[in-house]
């Protein structure tokens, strides 16, 4: 059998999330996120195409480095306003019986306990639908949001992060046995006492006495995404991810990308087929390729560079500069703005450098007839070797009503897309099989099902040298 592509579709609870100016697009309703009635319709749509789920993104700060402040991308509507992405997802889950819903959360500034509560009520209430997509968070703003005065070092997040997932595993895997609910009306006794217990986690940043305040759900833990390239990022990928964000400029650079992920997860104890690999893919299809093009057009048109430069947290502001001016004379040496390290060549001109990042076509872009994409996405499964993509919209809801009305009936027909759910299935097990709803046994967070290895302290991971946030 030829390898099935998994699809969930980007999203953020906010205007503009990575295709930036589409917004104002007259057959957007990006405009309309504030409203209940845009997520039950999105999830609805969705659910009709057989999605695996909709990822949800966030940050929990401002991009205020270009142009020295938050203006730009107030006035852009870059991320800001944004809402909580947790709070909508039980609207969806109630119009849906089989949709997943992956969600992201930073470990950095708020505390493990609460955080485990809220994933486990989710966890409830799709009935094991749910993963959680773990952040460190990046952004200096969201730093002086919780009181600090700049960012934690890049490793250091790694290394709270660690010690915040080995607390969450105590709680979800190790504090309630599978049996601790009797509900036995007779005896009046809903919750057998002896086999719940504290976990007393006491370590280097977090105290936590237990118990988890919820009886155990579906998956327990939730399926467990994460983007990374850094070297703390992979050793912590290796050891708790099961589905990666990556990518690469050639299918050598991402197949390199994949097969260190894999490594590390083999030097954690674990089966390297326990983790899949997504990248965020941007595709535009039309039934011709007049339309086609027609759209690229249009896209290219809308498409914002400052909104762009803003995401990019860039400290220069480049269009204040000539086209034909060569980069290599105006940045300055050692500059490394955010997000613009991989975009820059010092001998290219600023009016390519801005093309570029306008448009952010790059390895994994997509524009053409449903056939001409399909061969595209054939190529992705089978040459660089992902297991799914992130799709990327260019409109809400056109993106993914065309790729579900275009695309998805030609890799149907190649063998390459699900023709329907397997009713009542976990998240997880979506991923990796029936029968697979909770962390496999492999898995470092496992260890706690045995309520003696609660006292452990995990060994840390290791340390490496700090790289740039």
């Amino acid at each position: 059998m030829p390898k099935q592509l998994h699809v969930n579709l980007f999203e953020m609870n906010c205007v503009s999330h990575i295709i930036h100016g589409m917004w104002v697009h007259p057959d957007n309703n990006r405009h309309r996120f504030n409203d209940l009635d845009y997520w039950t319709e999105l999830a609805q749509l969705l659910e009709h195409g057989t999605f695996d789920g909709v990822f949800i993104a966030d940050v929990i700060g401002t991009y205020d480095e270009f142009r020295n402040g938050p203006e730009t991308a107030l006035r852009e509507g870059m991320q800001i306003p944004s809402n909580d992405p947790l709070l909508v997802i039980p609207a969806m889950a109630g119009v849906t019986r089989n949709l997943g819903f992956g969600v992201t959360f930073s470990t950095s500034y708020e505390p493990p306990f609460a955080f485990a509560r809220r994933m486990s009520t989710l966890d409830h209430l799709t009935k094991g639908r749910v993963g959680w997509n773990v952040v460190t968070s990046y952004l200096p703003n969201a730093a002086r949001n919780f009181g600090l005065e700049a960012e934690i070092d890049h490793d250091q997040r790694y290394r709270i992060a660690d010690e915040y997932l080995d607390v969450l595993y105590k709680l979800w895997e190790g504090s309630w046995d599978d049996d601790a609910v009797v509900v036995d009306k007779d005896r009046r006794v809903y919750t057998d006492p002896s086999k719940v217990r504290y976990i007393n986690h006491v370590g280097e940043h977090y105290k936590v006495a237990g118990p988890h305040l919820c009886q155990p759900s579906r998956q327990r833990t939730p399926l467990l995404f994460q983007a990374t390239g850094s070297p703390a990022g992979i050793e912590f990928a290796g050891r708790h991810a099961e589905a990666i964000f990556t990518g690469g400029a050639t299918t050598a650079e991402v197949r390199r990308n994949i097969a260190a992920i894999q490594a590390k997860a083999r030097a954690h104890g674990r089966d390297p087929a326990g983790v899949k690999f997504f990248v965020p893919a941007s595709v535009i299809v039309g039934r011709s390729e007049a339309e086609v093009q027609d759209k690229l057009r249009t896209y290219r048109q809308l498409q914002s560079v400052d909104a762009s430069l803003v995401h990019m947290q860039s400290t220069i502001d480049f269009t204040l500069y000539p086209p034909q001016t060569r980069l290599a004379d105006i940045l300055s040496t050692g500059d490394r703005s955010w997000g613009l390290s991989r975009w820059i060549d010092p001998e290219e001109t600023v009016g390519a450098l801005l093309s570029r990042i306008r448009f952010q076509e790059g390895r994994f872009f997509v524009a053409g007839t449903p056939g001409q994409v399909a061969d595209v996405i054939e190529k992705w499964l089978d040459e660089d070797g992902i297991d799914g993509i992130n799709l990327i919209q260019y409109l809400s809801y056109g993106t993914a009503r065309d790729f579900i009305e275009l695309v998805v009936p030609e890799l149907r027909r190649r063998g390459r897309f699900r023709e329907t759910y397997a009713d009542g299935e976990t998240l997880r097990e979506r991923f990796f099989g029936k029968g697979q709803a909770r962390l496999p046994g492999d898995h470092f967070g496992a260890r706690y099902r045995d309520p003696a290895k609660l006292l452990e302290r995990a060994q840390p991971l290791p340390r490496h040298q700090e790289v740039p946030a």
